[in-house]
């Protein structure tokens, strides 16, 4: 159907205007044959679970003086009612060396136990039961929040240029073990159905039994005897403190580090364990704290593939049929999930990145609504990207995690309050997208005008770079609730003032998006990265300059070198990838190193002499030639395409106007969506009051 502005898309049909195909409405699932073992009812111990799904442990920056708050009871709260059989609290400190900062969970007095009651009704009331987590960091709980020093078993840093942590003597030995103990007691006081000991992920417990981490020559160290020690002790002192509790064991299937724990070591570690300890249940995940590959595995971001670690749980499930097995990681989808459980590789399946993205994701999934998931992306920047930043838990596809019971109450105050309103967003990339399905929320009458023939904007071209495609998922999931909203999407419309005052809207959205600059350098083609992933580079070698640090050079970077460039990665300053987290960042250098990418910190590109590319050293100014580069991608500071705005935001009788995304300012997917999603809120109807500070309309 064609109208005045372009082409028109509405729901009724599928429509492909993002590069893959949206479906719109109508979609099922059944939850009988393949998907059936999600639902079956499971016990741990005496505990009763509704189904087969449970959400693991994660660190949420919601606490304060390191006590839950009610931002963690509406967390969980959601979760819990959309369906999950069981949460696992994020790790809870059981001694204060292990604090790191204000904003985690600790038990260690008894004036908690009162705070974890409320939210342990909480998550009952909704039908889920609740597990805490509890653990000690060791040698990463830097000291900078107490001014002490981290715990280990040995003086051995967690990365180069780390603190060095304190070698624990017979005290403090003593004091650990008692201090899980008192904090089971305490869990326990506050209603919680069974308690998960994190023995992996390279915190303390697992430093006592890797021998990368354990020098000690005492009796907690040298043979795997030794180092068991201290698990054996903690498990032995909370068993004695809360008998018949369910107690289960987290653990890392492996280090991915030389000289570490592997698969089979830690298969004897749980045999000895299991032999002298009633354990309720075994949780399997991977990795170790250290600054290397193995930290990235523990968040396997978008660059692995879906379930890439589900052989672990298996190999435990076989070497321990009596025993529930937990398996975690990268569980994306409920199809995925069901698999595990069907080829009896675990008992349980985690999909826990995926409940942060969708809440409610396995009450859709049963009920037939599977079209209507928001799927997690496994890009890590709202999740393990704040929480490294020691900010509080977010999700580039849910802006509404840790604000759930805020955009909840908007949501039930605002419904058809807006009927008639015509309100028109320009911009068809996510931030456009979503603050088109946060005005429809309200009743309004929604135009989205896109000036191409596609939707996604700057985050269509990244879903094409190599190791970014997830990215497509979320504009898929996106586009389809817009449609589904019954938004009206006008594409091939480049709109000017004079058709928002044609339009009669009431409220304007400009969500314009950004453009790259490019600065050319004599001599060398100069391209954007856009054009880079796209494959417009001459063949032979490529310089990409980087001033961002970010996820645009990387996926330019990966995608010229899988294309057979020989790249060199330049940058001003003295690090890599800076603004990526470090949970991803380490298996992209890893990446880099396999396929040769030759990296030039503390450079610029300077001018091109006809055989090479000169560069200049930042500090010293002294030139080095790079010769065969005759391509430059440059990746530096983009501009905010603001023209519409300005315009309409200069007429005093105009419309209500409001700036989303790229457009107010370039920044990324994350703050993208969550601006678009408040600010269109705020623009009708005043929006939720998030504690944000005095936050207006752009």
């Amino acid at each position: 159907m064609a109208t005045t502005g372009g082409s028109v898309a509405t729901t009724g049909g599928s429509v492909a205007t993002t590069g893959g195909s949206v479906a719109t409405t109508g979609g099922s699932v059944a939850t009988t044959g393949a998907l059936s073992s999600l639902w079956e009812p499971f016990s741990i111990g005496d505990v009763q679970l509704r189904n087969r799904v449970f959400v693991s442990a994660h660190t949420t920056n919601f606490g304060r003086d390191n006590l839950p708050t009610e931002r963690h009871v509406a967390y969980h709260r959601a979760r819990a009612a959309g369906g999950v059989g069981l949460i696992i609290t994020e790790g809870i400190r059981v001694h204060p060396t292990s604090s790191a900062r204000e904003s985690s969970l600790a038990s260690w007095s008894d004036d908690a136990v009162p705070h974890y009651r409320t939210l342990v009704d909480a998550v009952h009331a909704e039908g889920s039961a609740l597990f805490a987590q509890v653990l000690h960091l060791g040698r990463q709980a830097a000291g900078g929040h107490s001014r002490g020093a981290a715990w280990a078993p040995s003086a051995v840093p967690w990365a180069t240029g780390a603190h060095v942590p304190h070698a624990m003597g017979r005290a403090d030995l003593v004091a650990v073990t008692a201090a899980f103990a008192d904090a089971a007691v305490r869990l326990r006081r506050a209603g919680f159905d069974g308690l998960e000991v994190h023995a992996g992920h390279g915190h303390l417990l697992q430093q006592f039994l890797s021998p990368v981490t354990n020098t000690r020559s005492d009796a907690y160290g040298g043979t795997l005897d030794g180092r068991l020690r201290l698990t054996r002790e903690v498990l032995a002192a909370i068993e004695t403190a809360v008998p018949g509790w369910p107690v289960g064991i987290r653990i890392s299937a492996s280090e991915f580090l030389p000289g570490g724990l592997d698969v089979d070591d830690m298969v004897e570690v749980v045999e000895r364990l299991s032999e002298e300890l009633p354990l309720a249940f075994l949780h399997v995940s991977h990795s170790a704290y250290a600054g290397s590959f193995t930290l990235s595995t523990q968040m396997a971001d978008m660059s692995f593939a879906t379930a890439p670690f589900r052989h672990f749980p298996a190999r435990f499930k076989a070497a321990f049929p009596g025993l529930p097995v937990l398996a975690v990681c990268r569980l994306d989808d409920v199809t995925t999930a069901a698999s595990l459980l069907n080829e009896g590789a675990a008992d349980l399946v985690g999909m826990t990145r995926a409940h942060i993205a969708d809440p409610a994701l396995l009450d859709k999934a049963r009920s037939g609504h599977l079209d209507e998931v928001r799927a997690c992306v496994a890009c890590n920047q709202g999740c393990i990207g704040r929480i490294e930043q020691n900010l509080p838990l977010s999700c580039v596809v849910n802006p509404e995690v840790g604000f759930e019971a805020e955009w909840d109450t908007w949501r039930s105050s605002v419904a058809e309050s807006q009927q008639g309103r015509r309100v028109l967003v320009v911009g068809g990339g996510v931030s456009g997208l979503q603050a088109a399905l946060t005005l429809a929320a309200t009743g309004a009458r929604v135009v989205l005008a896109e000036a191409t023939g596609t939707l996604g904007g700057q985050l269509a071209v990244a879903a094409t770079a190599t190791n970014r495609q997830r990215w497509q998922r979320l504009l898929d999931d996106v586009a389809r609730a817009v449609l589904a909203a019954g938004v009206e999407v006008r594409l091939h419309w480049a709109v000017d003032p004079a058709d928002v005052r044609a339009g009669h809207f009431h409220a304007v959205v400009v969500a314009t998006g950004s453009v790259p600059r490019v600065h050319a350098v004599p001599g060398v083609t100069t391209v954007t990265a856009e054009a880079a992933v796209r494959g417009d580079v001459e063949e032979g070698a490529v310089a990409v300059y980087d001033e961002t640090g970010d996820w645009i050079a990387a996926a330019a970077v990966e995608t010229l070198a899988a294309a057979g460039h020989r790249v060199h990665l330049v940058t001003p300053v003295a690090g890599v990838a800076w603004n990526v987290t470090t949970y991803s960042r380490l298996a992209l250098l890893d990446r880099y190193g396999k396929v040769g990418v030759q990296v030039h910190p503390l450079r610029r590109p300077l001018s091109h002499d006809g055989e090479a590319l000169v560069l200049e050293d930042t500090l010293t100014g002294e030139r080095q030639a790079m010769a065969g580069v005759r391509t430059l991608v440059h990746v530096g500071p983009r501009s905010a395409q603001d023209d519409l705005f300005r315009a309409l935001d200069a007429d005093p009788d105009g419309p209500a106007v409001a700036l989303v995304g790229d457009a107010y300012a370039p920044r990324s997917a994350l703050e993208a969506i969550f601006d678009a999603q408040l600010t269109a809120a705020r623009l009708l109807t005043g929006g939720p009051t998030l504690g944000l500070g005095d936050i207006d309309v752009h």
